[in-house]
């Protein structure tokens, strides 16, 4: 994007589609005033602080809008270190003209602040830069929260009033061909480095615009990450590579938030290379190193409602597209069934994930999403396909102490009756809490898995002990 195009995005914001004169949120939502938590008609306006605030904010606009007009709006701000070093350069010539006296300290924070609302997304750049931070939940102006190590904190960034918040997630979806008004005030989008982006505004959100983050991992997490990490051991991560390799069926579970996605892509990076990978995802975030891999993401409908384009379309064409592995990053809906016929059908070694909060309510939750495919199936006969299909499920929880750790390796037998059979191969054993770390480990249940037997017959021989007993 050059700069004249996000000029002119700016400009059509605050201008042509603002003859009132009124701020682009006030023009998008006329008769809705945003709710602040915790604010009275009482505030006083005139504390130091706020005028202090004030002041930075109104010096920045100054500076910011007059290195705007000189900048060469034909500039591709894509060539960020070169723009920097222009802008740097505009931006002393300016303080020296108006004759601006700022400390060392003041100049760096006003500069980069100029800095980040023209070439990024304004306050979100420290935060998207600091690699400790996982997610940024934007709730309101000056209610920024982030998520480290597991725990949810909030940030000191702050941004200038909800239009300004409105005005960055204009810059994160525009590019991508997505709009956010009133008639449609929600949208899932992606940052360039791939960072998953959900945002809602008002009529929805009552307090203005809200928007949340999932980072992308640059260098995505290794199995040897999660054995130092303590979230598996060496024997299960042993023991979940072989079950890969030989092409069993593997369902991985948990909360929102508990790892699924990154054990997923642990897991899939277990895949030959010489198999041709299938991955059908709601926003891409699998990466897998593999040669040959083709990734797939929906699309949401248009204005307009048309051209959606949703997994369960996509699960449905990865059928014709010569498969080896299927891996579709969460089931939600009525694509569940889809899925499970692909692997009844010869699709063995398929991969997903589903929110639920233990492995038995995984086949509860896999049930009531293939009822949502809108066919009249009896439920024994869902409960035959998915004891059929699934042969392993993987459960993940996020602790206590805000740690991620795969708590249940859980085979599914089959049935008995009405009754899927499942049981736990490992399960996580708690032994007591030190310094508020959960201390505790995976530990084998003494049950060797019937389907050791398609294990061994791919070449791979576990050590009987794996399982905590000799055989």
């Amino acid at each position: 994007m050059s700069l004249m195009q996000r000029i002119k995005k700016n400009a059509n914001d605050s201008d042509s589609n603002n003859p009132s004169g009124k701020s682009p949120v006030q023009s998008r939502f006329p008769e809705r005033n945003f709710r602040t938590p915790g604010r009275t008609g009482k505030e006083v306006r005139g504390a130091p602080r706020g005028v202090q605030k004030d002041a930075f904010r109104e010096l920045k606009e100054r500076i910011q809008d007059k290195l705007i007009s000189e900048l060469d709006p034909q500039m591709d701000i894509s060539q960020t270190d070169e723009v920097r070093r222009t802008i740097q350069d505009m931006f002393e010539q300016i303080l020296t003209q108006e004759n601006l006296i700022l400390s060392r300290t003041e100049r760096e924070r006003l500069f980069e602040s100029i800095v980040a609302e023209i070439l990024g997304f304004g306050p979100l750049e420290p935060l998207l830069a600091d690699e400790t931070v996982s997610e940024i939940m934007v709730n309101g102006p000056d209610k920024v929260f982030v998520e480290r190590k597991g725990k949810l904190v909030i940030s000191r960034v702050q941004f200038e009033g909800n239009e300004h918040v409105l005005k960055v997630i204009d810059r994160i979806v525009s590019p991508l061909g997505r709009r956010i008004d009133e008639s449609s005030p929600l949208v899932d989008a992606r940052l360039p480095d791939g960072s998953r982006v959900n945002a809602i505004i008002p009529p929805l959100a009552l307090n203005g615009p809200t928007l949340t983050i999932r980072k992308f991992e640059k260098d995505p997490l290794t199995v040897d990450d999660l054995v130092r990490f303590g979230s598996v051991t060496p024997e299960v991560s042993e023991f979940l590579k072989a079950c890969v390799v030989s092409r069993l069926n593997i369902v991985v579970s948990g909360g929102t938030g508990s790892g699924k996605t990154t054990l997923l892509n642990i897991l899939s990076s277990f895949i030959p290379t010489d198999e041709r990978i299938i991955t059908v995802e709601n926003a891409a975030e699998l990466q897998l190193r593999q040669e040959h891999v083709v990734t797939l993401e929906s699309r949401p409908p248009n204005i307009e409602g048309k051209g959606e384009v949703s997994i369960r379309d996509l699960v449905v064409n990865t059928l014709r597209m010569r498969p080896d592995r299927i891996v579709v990053g969460e089931c939600r809906a009525g694509e569940t069934l889809d899925m499970l016929q692909a692997m009844n059908t010869g699709h063995d070694g398929s991969l997903t994930t589903a929110h639920s909060n233990s492995p038995r309510d995984t086949l509860s939750r896999l049930e009531t999403m293939c009822l949502m495919a809108g066919m009249d199936l009896p439920i024994r006969a869902i409960r035959e396909q998915i004891a059929s299909a699934v042969d392993l499920i993987v459960h993940q929880m996020r602790m206590r102490d805000g740690s991620r750790k795969i708590i249940n390796v859980t085979e599914v037998q089959g049935m008995e009756g009405d009754v899927i059979v499942m049981s736990d191969i490992f399960a996580f054993e708690q032994q007591g809490i030190e310094n508020g770390i959960i201390v505790g480990r995976l530990k084998p249940t003494g049950i060797r898995p019937k389907f050791i037997d398609q294990i061994e017959a791919s070449g791979i021989h576990l050590p009987a002990n794996i399982f905590g007993a000799r055989f």
